[in-house]
């Protein structure tokens, strides 16, 4: 990630007067484990927050954001698509059936019509420009590109908002992220499987991307070192049981989603 590259490079100055606070507030303001990352080099995991607390809030809303900074995220993955009237919106499926009030395709909807809707406790469906100013910097992002053609909107919102270097794009659609990358370089992105191939590092290097992100069903040790040997990360998606969390932590991944981030963020914590 970007903390990493920026680390070996500051003068120590720079880092006490920018770069440590700045860490600070993306590892929810932890003094611990800013001094963990900076001092003593210890790699810590990253609690992701799964479309913000899947199995608290609403999933992919304001409401449900807000619940897992709260808790305590390093990160939140959302999901984009495009509207009708070519509007990004931060919703899962290809439908808005199962999580609002509404019925139909989204790409088929205007933004008005689905604004109209109840994404679940009275929330609307929210823009990616509403989550990021949500956000504000206090934790990354993960971005999953789910609708087709979303890559240049959703590089354009994220440049023009300034938080490129506070962004991961992901997708099962890797050729996708090839177009981020020739969009944006400077975007960190990483892989989506959902079986695992003979070789997912491979995947991710032949698009350019930073890291894999494979189902927790996938991860062992040696995929982990594998990617770590080739300058890959390892962001597992999704487990919600505390002993299978304790397992994949000792497999060495750098981030793991959850739909329950309250149990992520305890485990995490206990074993650091």
């Amino acid at each position: 990630m970007f903390l990493n590259s920026v680390r070996v490079v500051m003068p120590v100055w720079v880092i006490f007067v920018y770069q440590v606070p700045h860490v600070f507030l993306l590892l929810g303001g932890s003094f611990k484990r800013c001094f963990d990352v900076y001092f003593l080099g210890i790699e810590l995991v990253f609690a992701t927050g799964h479309r913000g607390a899947a199995a608290l809030e609403p999933e992919n809303t304001l409401r449900g954001i807000q619940r897992a900074i709260e808790i305590g995220v390093d990160q939140i993955e959302i999901d984009v698509h495009l509207t009708k009237d070519g509007k990004l919106v931060v919703i899962h499926d290809e439908t808005v059936d199962r999580t609002t009030n509404g019925h139909g395709r989204v790409r088929e909807l205007s933004f008005e019509e689905i604004r109209g809707l109840d994404a679940g406790k009275g929330e609307v469906v929210p823009t990616l420009r509403e989550v990021i100013d949500l956000v504000d910097g206090r934790v990354i992002l993960q971005v999953e590109l789910k609708g087709v053609g979303v890559e240049a909107e959703t590089v354009a919102v994220v440049e023009e908002m300034g938080v490129v270097d506070g962004v991961v794009f992901s997708s099962f659609r890797h050729p996708a992220l090839k177009t981020v990358k020739d969009l944006n370089p400077r975007i960190e992105t990483g892989v989506l499987f959902l079986c695992r191939p003979m070789a997912p590092c491979r995947l991710a290097l032949d698009v350019d991307a930073e890291a894999i992100h494979p189902h927790v069903s996938f991860v062992d040790r040696d995929m982990v070192l594998e990617a770590h040997r080739l300058g890959l990360k390892v962001r597992a998606w999704n487990s919600d049981d505390l002993e299978e969390m304790k397992r994949l932590i000792g497999t060495g991944i750098d981030a793991l989603g959850s739909n329950r981030p309250d149990l992520l963020v305890k485990a995490i914590q206990a074993l650091e």
